[in-house]
């Protein structure tokens, strides 16, 4: 693949993008897929009630001058009985514990755009790494007061992380801040088969004591019309897909897989959305297995902001929902690569947006 239209295309390989405190604080909020997100377009799966009762909790959990209910016993409400009608829960948190591709984005945007009043949605990553810019007592500056802060995929890679969320949880929560956060692991599990620190598993349960947990069952939405492996194309197919979007007046950018993996440990995940900037389609050429699990954990974040964004990528080499290698999907991330592959799964059969 030679031509002098694949080598004139744009490459995220040659972006270094950085991001400022002020430039992540304004980019918490909804990805652009959930700007319309709401309580009213959630769609739960008849076959699976705890949805519908995820939708309701939260829309009162939402609501102004809801009163708050008891929560029921159990620390993680487990032993609560049905109650008649849904109230928003006693503790300042609502944990969203499901797999992935059961709709929590969307409630939790939902919830956002449903509270009145300074809100905030990031991901994990997106918090720490202002905590990052701005120091903890400027993080903490601006975010408190805010009547609600939602995180997005509450899912951790080293213990420090932890405990730097869960002061910065109990520093906003202490003075009137309400949060909704995801994960596709409980709380008290969060950690689990990746450390054992006793200072880190009481970090865990001092968090887990400000959210009432609210489990989603359901299958994964993404999956329900899609069957087998994200879609590997030969290197012609490849040619025209570059081809095709110039001819469009899109931007698809064309890059080597390993080129592109060795790029992204040298960019923050907090700026991985900078990478993508202007682009409607990604290339990627000689796509291989993953057994580097630094590179696969990166890969993952920039597929999250990718999945945000909704670009559909084209790909040549090994299929990409069979990239995490060397024993990965049966570790301890394996609800976070699982996640990925489902997204990978639905972002190469996606169309190039017109």
């Amino acid at each position: 693949m030679s031509s002098d239209k694949q080598h004139s295309a744009a490459r995220l390989v040659d972006r270094r993008p950085s991001i400022s405190g002020t430039e992540l604080v304004a980019t918490l909020v909804p990805p652009p897929q959930f700007d319309h997100a709401s309580f009213e377009s959630y769609r739960p799966d008849p076959d699976y009630p705890s949805q519908a009762e995820a939708r309701d909790l939260l829309q009162a959990f939402a609501g102004p001058g809801t009163p708050a209910g008891r929560g029921g016993g159990g620390l993680f409400g487990f032993g609560r009985k049905k109650q008649a009608a849904p109230t928003a829960p006693a503790k300042p948190g609502v944990y969203l514990d499901g797999g992935f591709g059961v709709g929590k984005t969307h409630l939790l945007a939902a919830t956002w755009h449903a509270t009145a009043g300074r809100k905030y949605f990031g991901t994990f990553i997106e918090y720490t790494a202002l905590v990052g810019a701005l120091g903890y007592a400027g993080a903490v500056g601006v975010l408190q007061g805010a009547r609600l802060i939602c995180i997005d995929e509450f899912e951790l890679d080293d213990p420090g992380d932890t405990m730097l969320m869960t002061r910065l949880i109990g520093d906003l929560t202490s003075t009137g801040s309400r949060i909704v956060a995801t994960s596709n692991t409980p709380p008290n599990a969060l950690g689990e088969g990746r450390f054992a620190a006793s200072d880190f598993m009481r970090e865990i349960q001092a968090m887990a004591d400000r959210f009432r947990t609210i489990r989603i069952d359901g299958v994964d939405y993404r999956q329900r019309d899609i069957e087998g492996d994200a879609r590997a194309l030969s290197d012609d197919a490849y040619r025209f897909a570059l081809a095709d979007v110039a001819a469009s007046g899109e931007r698809m950018t064309d890059d080597d897989f390993t080129e592109l993996t060795e790029h992204l440990a040298t960019v923050h995940p907090s700026a991985y959305s900078g990478l993508l900037a202007g682009v409607q389609c990604i290339g990627l050429r000689d796509v291989h297995e993953l057994t580097d699990q630094s590179a696969a954990l990166r890969f993952v974040a920039f597929i999250d902001r990718v999945y945000d964004a909704q670009i559909p990528i084209r790909a040549t080499g090994l299929s990409l929902t069979s990239i995490f290698g060397g024993g990965m999907i049966d570790g301890g991330y394996r609800k976070k690569y699982l996640r990925c592959i489902s997204r990978l799964n639905a972002l190469t059969a996606s169309e190039v947006s017109a």
